[in-house]
């Protein structure tokens, strides 16, 4: 269950991502903390989905 989680988690960063990235290019203060944050929130989601496969590759007994 832990798989789905992390997956579910991933996928939800990603609509996160998607629906941030159609804002307007006006780069004032709040734009530039909102690139970081999106930038942020998909590092995180890389991460996650780093580690759903990881623990996919140990449920499956890879050990590479």
């Amino acid at each position: 269950m832990k798989i789905f989680r992390n997956v579910s988690a991933a996928l939800a960063i990603s609509a996160l991502m998607i629906a941030l990235s159609g804002c307007d290019m006006n780069k004032g203060p709040a734009e530039k903390a909102g690139e970081n944050i999106d930038e942020a929130t998909e590092q995180a989601g890389e991460k996650i989905e780093e580690a759903g496969e990881k623990i996919q590759d140990a449920a499956e007994g890879n050990t590479d």
